[in-house]
């Protein structure tokens, strides 16, 4: 399963506001078309974000006259979501790497250096299954919240690739998936991947989180980020907060999976972050059902920050990070 592929200068993304009820392709052939699926959740979670990015960053280069205006819709990518530091850093990435190349050469160099990078997340996300996994002796039922799998990455996933990996390995009794509102990521996304594998899992709503790590006795929470600062504070889908407070109420071990693109070393804690603020219409409505008033006033953030006291480690592909983070985030070998 996969979230985006590249075919002939075309990036064709799974359109993942329909699933799991329609299976869509979109063809971005433009970046403004590419800029609309990232701002409309059609392409989605942090890594996805990235890889198509890179992608984007070819489009600003085959309809540039300069380099000057090659940067200036370089910029303009960045903006298209706020929180999640993939996005940036693919573009700051590409941006840097292609500074000495001959501007007419610009197109065909960032098509082969977004192919590397997609390479390059299916290569890490396999990495952090394997090092998640080794964190598990036995069987384990563990919960989690958002999608942070196949369709979020440029395949096999963070938080869920360490829970495809566990199943790999026969470690999995059971998944217990927060549906995560408002946008339901959780049942519309993650519980589809974990059923086409015929992985065991249970959908619970989100307020049913705190009950089942009491009684269904819950061995972890794994959850992937859009970006963490260098003390580890880290910002992921919002509900993850109240997830991690749960847990450390249960003594329930709290595990973040990200590659190293999720971390920012630009910001020294989670204060620091921006969070998005989305339509209030997303709460307000399930699908195209109203659930209230059409004038209620709504907050609906799209992140929240936990901690880095209440991260039990943050598990990368390069192995799992444990406290105190910042030396070992500001250290990081690349």
């Amino acid at each position: 399963m996969r979230a985006l592929k590249w075919e002939n200068s075309v990036l064709h993304l799974l359109n993942q506001t329909l699933l799991p009820n329609q299976a869509e392709w979109i063809l971005c052939r433009d970046l403004a078309r590419l800029i609309d699926a990232i701002k409309r959740l059609e392409v989605r979670g942090a890594p996805a974000i990235g890889v198509a990015a890179a992608f984007g960053m070819v489009f600003a280069a085959q309809t540039s006259t300069n380099r000057e205006e090659f940067l200036e819709k370089a910029e303009n990518l960045k903006k298209a979501r706020p929180t999640a530091v993939n996005l940036m850093w693919a573009v700051e990435f590409l941006v840097k790497k292609s500074s000495n190349i001959d501007f007419s050469e610009l197109p065909q160099f960032l098509e082969k250096s977004a192919l590397e990078l997609l390479q390059e997340d299916l290569t890490m996300n396999k990495a952090i299954g394997k090092y998640g996994a080794s964190l598990f002796s036995e069987p384990a039922n563990i919960l989690t919240i958002c999608n942070t799998g196949s369709l979020a990455t440029a395949g096999y996933g963070t938080a869920l690739g360490v829970i495809r990996r566990l199943f790999e390995e026969g470690q999995i009794r059971n998944v217990f998936v927060c549906e995560t509102r408002p946008l339901l990521q959780g049942s519309r996304l993650t519980a589809y991947e974990l059923m086409e594998e015929k992985i065991p899992s249970t959908l619970i709503t989100d307020n049913m989180a705190g009950w089942v790590m009491k009684t269904k006795k819950i061995d972890a929470v794994i959850v992937g980020a859009d970006r963490i600062a260098v003390n580890g504070d880290t910002a992921n889908k919002i509900g993850t907060y109240s997830l991690a407070l749960l847990a450390k109420a249960h003594d329930i071990p709290f595990y973040v999976a990200a590659p190293y693109s999720t971390f920012d070393r630009e910001i020294s804690s989670g204060e620091q972050i921006s969070i998005e603020e989305r339509d209030p219409d997303e709460v307000r409505k399930i699908g195209n059902a109203w659930t209230t008033l059409k004038e209620m006033q709504v907050f609906n953030p799209a992140f929240d920050v936990t901690p880095h006291e209440l991260i039990t480690g943050i598990i990368t592909n390069k192995g799992v990070l444990t406290t105190p983070y910042d030396e070992k985030i500001l250290n990081w070998e690349e």
